[in-house]
């Protein structure tokens, strides 16, 4: 439930914000027409749809004013100056590229340093606003209590303890003969609960957070109708720990209720979009300005070490454990182990230029080619060979689970430092629960961050590469 506090909040700095970035705007003109330009209103006229366009693309991007933002000073004022500084580096970018440079560099100082200091202000009363007015918010909270002394009764107390902003919690109902549910027939749970609804309408309390083991969901109906008489609003929240021991998400197919085990933020088409972009974007980038004049550099130094072709092409586990042809620059003189065993530290295969490209990471970079064909992405889950999926699968709980995206260039276990040789089953169990993480909490933003993570490893030097 959304907080009416938070709700009129969102609505208030979505109007505010666009009232400073417009009088800022229009402040601008009016001191820069006085004193330097006489240019016409028309022009100014001209850029104020794609300036609020920016505007508008950056406080989406950076989630200004969603609940979990507007919930927090801290997270309110770190994204509004990420999106304050994106609108004028954005803005500045779109006159470059436009070529239209009827504003003047005065105008863009004045109107940057207006801005700056119209959130600076407008920020720093919130905060003012937030710490004055904390008493009186406590009249805007819900009132809550949870009924069911079990796993998931205890976490519901601890999330709306958490959240005190919002909702006043007034405990456990039924606490004193810690009802657990467990071994009750129907009719003593129907007692149960409307004994903790009666304290509930007895306390005033607006909502009640009943958690129920899977077994009685079938007379939820009734224990609302209970709720009702009592004028108390009854959540059922099904105590499902006791049935499936890992966290699951629940999802609405139509009117079919869905549990899946973990949330996969690119099982939405919308993400998988992105990502697919960003990937064919940044992989041309790459083999536009680096491979197209390094490439042929590398394969000469290649072929003078040692004979046998530039690239090795490997069979890889891809998307849904489907094989493909990973390419590398080969760094190994032509053998025939490197099919089923991993590089070691001091390997004698390999050869003076592989020993550096594998410690710079240049070998990897013909994978840019397996990105544009679809085969892989930028990030993600490093692909491994055949033959160690199928060992793995067998002996690490899932193994398999880092097979429903694309395999990546560069991921997360890898720059948390889960790169290069397992030698233990324990070190690919720590890799595997990276990239079981990743899967769950894939965005474009973490994507970014792990390039740059691994651009700086490289640059670093990284004891693992070799």
């Amino acid at each position: 439930m959304r907080n009416r506090y938070l709700y009129f909040l969102r609505i208030v700095l979505i109007l505010c914000d666009l009232l400073m970035v417009n009088g800022c705007y229009w402040a601008t003109y009016f001191l820069i027409n006085s004193i330097w330009d006489k240019l016409e209103l028309e022009t100014y006229l001209n850029f104020v749809s794609p300036y609020n366009l920016i505007w508008l693309v950056t406080v989406i991007i950076f989630r200004l004013y969603n609940d979990e933002t507007v919930r927090k000073v801290e997270q309110l004022m770190r994204a509004t100056w990420k999106s304050v500084v994106a609108l004028m580096v954005l803005f500045a970018l779109y006159l470059f590229v436009t070529k239209n440079y009827a504003l003047s560099r005065q105008f863009l100082i004045f109107l940057f340093s207006f801005l700056s200091v119209a959130f600076f202000v407008s920020r720093f009363l919130i905060t003012i606003l937030e710490s004055s007015k904390r008493r009186q918010r406590s009249r805007y909270r819900v009132k809550v209590a949870v009924l069911g002394f079990n796993d998931t009764g205890i976490k519901l107390a601890e999330y709306f303890g958490f959240h005190a902003s919002e909702f006043r919690f007034e405990g456990i109902l039924d606490e004193g003969d810690k009802t657990t549910f467990v071994n009750k027939n129907i009719a003593q749970l129907h007692d149960v609960i409307r004994r903790g609804i009666r304290q509930a309408s007895l306390r005033s309390i607006d909502e009640v957070y009943a958690s129920v083991p899977p077994a009685y969901l079938v007379t939820a109906h009734t224990l609302v109708e209970e709720a009702e008489k009592q004028c108390v609003k009854l959540k059922i929240v099904p105590d499902l720990n006791s049935v499936i021991a890992a966290h699951f998400q629940i999802s609405y197919m139509n009117d079919f209720p869905v549990l899946s085990l973990r949330p996969e933020p690119l099982e939405n088409l919308h993400n998988r979009f992105k990502k697919r972009i960003f990937d064919v974007v940044f992989s041309l980038m790459v083999i536009v300005f680096l491979l197209s004049w390094l490439y042929p550099i590398i394969a000469l130094l290649i072929k003078i070490q040692s004979p046998g072709p530039v690239l090795f092409k490997q069979k890889r586990s891809g998307r849904n454990n489907k094989p493909f042809m990973c390419y590398k620059f080969r760094s190994m003189r032509v053998n025939k182990e490197s099919e089923k065993t991993q590089a070691t530290k001091n390997d004698s295969r390999i050869t003076r230029i592989g020993s550096f490209l594998r410690k710079s990471s240049l070998d990897e970079l013909p994978q840019f080619f397996n990105v544009l064909k679809g085969e892989m992405s930028v990030v993600g889950p490093r692909p491994h060979m055949l033959s160690h999926t199928e060992q793995y699968r067998s002996i690490i709980d899932q193994f398999m689970v880092r097979h429903f995206m694309k395999p990546g260039i560069t991921g997360w276990a890898q720059v948390s430092g889960f790169r290069g040789e397992t030698k233990e089953v324990g070190q690919m169990e720590k890799r595997i629960e990276k990239d079981i993480w990743y899967l769950e909490h894939w965005s474009l933003m973490l994507d970014l961050r792990i390039i740059y993570l691994t651009v700086y490893q490289v640059i670093r030097g990284d004891e693992k590469a070799y």
